[in-house]
C-alpha cells in the first residue's frame, strides 16, 4: 500500500496537532508543505469525492488569500474544473492539514474521524 501523504502547513496549528496524532500512533506517512507542494488535481479530484463533491469543503475558507482573492463570492459560478485548478496552484487556498491514506482521504483534523482512517 502507498505510503500515506500528509500535507500540511509547518506554522498551522491544526497541522502540528494531526502531525502528533499520527507520530503517537506510529503511522509512518509523507509529510508535504501544503505551500511549496499543493495538492495535485488527482488528489484533490480524490478529495471531492470524499465530501460528495462539495468542493467549498477543499477551501481554506478562514485563510487570508481566500478573503483577499474573494473567493466566497466567486465560488457559486466557479466550475469544479476551474475550483480543482485554481487550488492545485495555491497550497494557501487549499483546507489543511489535507490527508490521504489509501483509499479514504480527509481535510481538517478532528482525531475521531482521523482514527477511522489510520
Amino acid at each position: 500500500m502507498a505510503q500515506p501523504k500528509f500535507y500540511q502547513y509547518k506554522k498551522c496549528s491544526t497541522c502540528v496537532k494531526a502531525a502528533k496524532f499520527l507520530d503517537k500512533k506510529s503511522v509512518d506517512y509523507k509529510a508535504i508543505d501544503i505551500t511549496e507542494k499543493p495538492p495535485t488535481k488527482t488528489e484533490l479530484e480524490f478529495m471531492l469525492k470524499q465530501y460528495d463533491g462539495e468542493i467549498k469543503k477543499l477551501f481554506n475558507t478562514s485563510g487570508i488569500q481566500y478573503r483577499e482573492l474573494n473567493i466566497k463570492d466567486k465560488l457559486p459560478t466557479m466550475t469544479k474544473k476551474q475550483a480543482i485548478d485554481m487550488l492545485s496552484k495555491n497550497g494557501k487556498l487549499v483546507k489543511r492539514p489535507f490527508f490521504i491514506n489509501g483509499k479514504k482521504g480527509v481535510v481538517g483534523f478532528k482525531e475521531d474521524i482521523w482514527k477511522s482512517l489510520v
